[in-house]
């Protein structure tokens, strides 16, 4: 027997999955990681009695939310749970197997948003100068980490870049981020002395039985692409070996790249563009990693401050 219930749901989970891939640019990360919480709640829903997506009440919903709260749920992992449900019905609603669309009074709990970890300038060096560079290895990894922090990019941007993507005389790199936006990195003179080496000595790594049409910049010991994941075993190996594991995460040389510019006295726009943010409000986390830096050096050291 065909259960009807399970191929009106899993038919509906598969079109909006297809649709965030092709339509929305999603990650494999990210439409993994939909897919999970909205598997989620289709379990919740059939044992709800519900037979079709349609079928879903805000009331439904609300106690699912509630759930998620009484489980003991993050704040933050709920928010994230409660937008994939969001986005999911408002994609049902304009492909029209829904009337009316039950997530739309959904609201996510509020949370406090976390600072960002950054490193210091010291920090910075000392990781920069943690891959040997007597070796092919070593010299790549250096690139990665001195583009890393000088262009401010996602660990999965880098493992993306290829080789046209490079200017090494204008000294950008073309990124493409989130949502596919495309923006430029700035490649200092360090990152540019650093990539140099590394092309130099790239043959010597690995030859690809097959060549690779993307030109993939970043090669691994069988001249195949890096991945994001690599990327970030690496880092964790170098944080180590820099004394600084527990400290840092794949994305803290893109937080510290921020945060050193905007107490230099950068422009927040421009800091903005150069991470690709969307919205302002997204770059301003740093402004205030930076304003509690000005006030602990206020505190320490003004007379009049206690």
């Amino acid at each position: 027997m065909v259960d009807h219930a399970a191929d009106e749901f899993d038919q509906a989970l598969n079109r909006y999955l297809r649709f965030l891939t092709a339509e929305r640019g999603g990650s494999g990360h990210t439409v993994k990681g939909y897919r999970e919480d909205l598997l989620q709640l289709v379990d919740y829903l059939r044992e709800a009695g519900c037979r079709r997506p349609a079928d879903v009440s805000t009331v439904l919903l609300r106690h699912y939310a509630a759930g998620l709260h009484e489980t003991g749920y993050a704040a933050a992992t709920i928010a994230r749970k409660l937008a994939s449900i969001r986005s999911f019905y408002r994609f049902g609603h304009r492909e029209g197997w829904i009337t009316t669309n039950p997530a739309l009074p959904l609201r996510s709990p509020k949370r406090g948003r976390s600072l960002p970890k950054f490193l210091t300038g010291e920090e910075i060096g000392r990781l920069l100068a943690a891959p040997p560079a007597r070796t092919d290895a070593g010299l790549r990894d250096r690139a990665i980490l001195e583009l890393l922090y000088s262009a401010g990019l996602r660990v999965a941007e880098l493992a993306a870049t290829s080789d046209p993507d490079l200017d090494l005389d204008a000294r950008t790199v073309r990124v493409r981020g989130k949502g596919r936006r495309e923006r430029l990195g700035i490649v200092g003179s360090h990152a540019r002395q650093a990539l140099s080496r590394w092309l130099n000595v790239r043959h010597r790594l690995a030859r690809p039985k097959k060549p690779d049409e993307s030109k993939p910049l970043f090669i691994n010991r069988f001249g195949g692409r890096l991945t994001a994941r690599s990327v970030g075993r690496l880092l964790e190996k170098h944080l180590a070996v820099a004394g600084l594991s527990g400290r840092a995460s794949p994305h803290t040389l893109r937080h510290s790249f921020a945060t050193h510019l905007l107490d230099a006295g950068a422009d927040i726009r421009s800091v903005q563009e150069l991470l690709g943010h969307k919205s302002l409000v997204t770059t301003q986390i740093y402004t205030h990693v930076t304003t509690r830096k000005l006030l602990e050096a206020f505190d320490k050291a003004h007379p009049r401050a206690h």
